[in-house]
C-alpha cells in the first residue's frame, strides 16, 4: 500500500467532501472547516480543516462560538498529519479536551483476508430493526462502559431512513449478546468504515471480534468498496494488523461543550 498516497484519498473522500452520517445531518463549509452538524442524539464536530498558524485560533474560535450558538457539544476531530503542527495544543488552549488517541488503520478489501467465522456455538445475528439495536446498545455499555444512548437512537436512525449505508451485527452465543459491530457507508466513497466493535470481557480472546470485522469487510467487499478504515484503539490494533490492516496516522477527538 501507498501509505501517502491513500491518506491523501482518505483524506478528499472522507474529510473534505465528507457527507452526513445519518437522516437529518448536515455537512457545512465554512472558513476552511467542514463540520457535521448531527440530528437529535447525532455526532457534532469539525471533520477537516486547512488551517495555518496564522489563522488556526480564528477557526477554531468561529466553531466554539457557532456550536455553542446552538446549544451543542462537539469534537473537533485532529488527525496526526493535520497542520499546523500545534493545532492539539491550539484546541487544548481553547477549552477542548483531548480523549484518548486511536490509529487510523487502513486495508485494501482485495489483501484482506475475509474468512474468519465465530466460534463454535456462536453465530451473528444481522440487525435490522429496534429490537436489534437494543442488543448492540447493550453489548456496547457492557464492552465499554459507556452510555450507548446516543448510538442507540443514531443506529435506528440509520436503520430506518436508509439501511443501505449501514451494517449491523450482533453475536449470539445462544440466545446471549456476546459482541457487536456496525459499519456506515457512503456512497460514491472508496472507504468503508467500521466502528463500534466490542465484546464483553468475558467473551474476548476467542476470535468473535475477528469474525465481525471479516463479515463486514466481505460486505463492504460485494457492495464494490475498495478499503475498509478503523479508528483503532491499542486493543484492536494488534487483532487488525493480523488481518491485513495498516496504521496510516493517529487520530484524536478533541471535545468541547
Amino acid at each position: 500500500m501507498d501509505h501517502v498516497a491513500v491518506l491523501a484519498l482518505f483524506d478528499r473522500d472522507m474529510r473534505e467532501d465528507a457527507r452526513p452520517d445519518g437522516p437529518g445531518a448536515r455537512v457545512e463549509r465554512v472558513d476552511k472547516v467542514v463540520r457535521q452538524v448531527g440530528a437529535e442524539h447525532g455526532w457534532n464536530g469539525v471533520i477537516w480543516s486547512d488551517l495555518d498558524g496564522s489563522g488556526a485560533d480564528a477557526a477554531i474560535a468561529g466553531q466554539v462560538r457557532y456550536f455553542a450558538g446552538l446549544g451543542r457539544e462537539f469534537e473537533w476531530k485532529l488527525y496526526g498529519h493535520d497542520k499546523p503542527e500545534n493545532l492539539g495544543q491550539r484546541l487544548r488552549d481553547a477549552g477542548f479536551v483531548a480523549q484518548p488517541e486511536e490509529t487510523l488503520m487502513i486495508a485494501e478489501l482485495g489483501d484482506l483476508a475475509l474468512d474468519a467465522q465465530p466460534p463454535e456455538g456462536v453465530r451473528l445475528l444481522p440487525v435490522t430493526d429496534r429490537a436489534g439495536v437494543d442488543l448492540v446498545a447493550d453489548v456496547h455499555e457492557q464492552a465499554f462502559g459507556t452510555d450507548s444512548t446516543r448510538m442507540r437512537h443514531q443506529l435506528l436512525a440509520q436503520l430506518t431512513g436508509d439501511e443501505d449505508n449501514v451494517v449491523a451485527v450482533v453475536a449470539l452465543a445462544g440466545d446471549e449478546p456476546v459482541s457487536a459491530a456496525r459499519m456506515e457507508m457512503v456512497p460514491g466513497a472508496r472507504f468503508a468504515g467500521l466502528w463500534g466493535g466490542g465484546t464483553v470481557e468475558s467473551w474476548r480472546g476467542r476470535g468473535i471480534y475477528r469474525a465481525l470485522v471479516a463479515h463486514r469487510a466481505r460486505v463492504a467487499a460485494d457492495r464494490g468498496y475498495r478499503y475498509v478504515q478503523v479508528d483503532a484503539s491499542s486493543q484492536s490494533r494488534p487483532v487488525l494488523a493480523r488481518l491485513g490492516f495498516q496504521p496510516l496516522t493517529t487520530t484524536t477527538p478533541y471535545v468541547h461543550g
